[in-house]
């Protein structure tokens, strides 16, 4: 629940547009990003993006609109705004042949003389202290996209902007990645601005998300109301199955997607799975479990036939 008194606007967009050629990158996107948010901007590869994060961070020049960072325009105020930004577009790069300590004190230096003790903390942050005098080269892709990040918080920033941070890697990286993310937000306080075009990533680490699709904005707000606006796909293992397909039949607030080899697939309305839990035990059907599954296909659809409503 978010705290009653307003919250500070970190990150605002009007209008933000980016054309190439004939083709519309970015069309009219008005973005919020409040202060401490871990805000994810969601949509399928080629929406935008990448493009959007470009212009916010003026490695690409919009065709129209504008961007606040801090209250303070974007264009004019340049040095002063971004001197509390980071950002890693894509994937970060480093010297494979050198220690992660070396890479962030020649990284570090280009924008400050930054101090021994400011890499070991910022390395010390991403969980990768023990391992600052070993060379890059030996690390995972998980480690070197936290390497990235203790690069980006070199500078003590108070915005943090990553592009898709936990593309390509494991699922034990990408869980590091996240915990990461949770824990930049909860414990330093920092506001997070992060692409993805996995639902699943946005639903375990994100407070706020904005949805983007084809280069326009369909949807803004917290995560939980977006995604529990629509009735939810479950997955249920049952048995006896065709016991469970006669009594959720009896539910006007469940409708069965399709039931076969001990499994129903039904839409349930947002609220009410434990209670269709609780009924069908109830009524002599053993439950082994009921897993919500979306996917980002799903979601879209959902959101793109109301979206005159969002």
């Amino acid at each position: 629940m978010e705290t009653s008194h307003p919250q500070e606007i970190v990150l605002k967009t009007q209008g933000l547009s980016k054309k190439f050629g004939e083709r519309w990158a970015a069309k009219d996107l008005n973005l919020e990003v409040h202060r401490r948010d871990v805000f994810c901007f969601l949509g399928p590869n080629g929406a935008g993006k990448s493009t959007t994060i470009r212009m916010i961070l003026t490695l690409l020049m919009p065709t129209a609109g504008s961007i606040e960072i801090f209250g303070k325009d974007l264009y004019r105020h340049r040095s002063e705004v971004l001197s509390r930004v980071s950002g890693i577009v894509e994937k970060a790069d480093f010297y494979l042949y050198l220690t992660a300590y070396k890479n962030l004190e020649i990284l570090g230096s280009m924008t400050y003389a930054v101090q021994r003790g400011e890499i070991m903390e910022s390395l010390e942050v991403v969980g990768l202290k023990s391992r600052a005098f070993e060379k890059v080269k030996t690390f995972s892709h998980g480690m070197k996209q936290r390497l990235g990040i203790a690069q980006a918080l070199l500078t003590r920033p108070e915005l943090i902007i990553l592009d898709e941070p936990t593309a390509g890697l494991d699922p034990q990286g990408m869980k590091e990645v996240r915990d990461l993310i949770k824990r930049l937000s909860r414990e330093r306080g920092m506001t997070i601005f992060l692409s993805s075009h996995l639902l699943a990533e946005v639903e375990l680490v994100a407070t706020r998300m904005a949805v983007i699709h084809h280069g326009a904005l369909i949807a803004q707000g917290p995560v939980s109301e977006l995604l529990s606006r629509e009735a939810n796909d479950f997955s249920i293992q049952v048995t006896p199955l065709p016991l469970a397909v006669q009594l959720i039949g009896r539910l006007p607030w469940v409708r069965i997607l399709s039931a076969e080899n001990g499994q129903v697939e039904a839409r349930i309305e947002p609220g009410r799975s434990s209670e269709l839990n609780r009924f069908l035990v109830t009524n002599h059907v053993e439950v082994f479990s009921i897993s919500p599954h979306r996917t980002l296909e799903d979601f879209f659809l959902k959101i793109t036939e109301g979206a005159s409503e969002i």
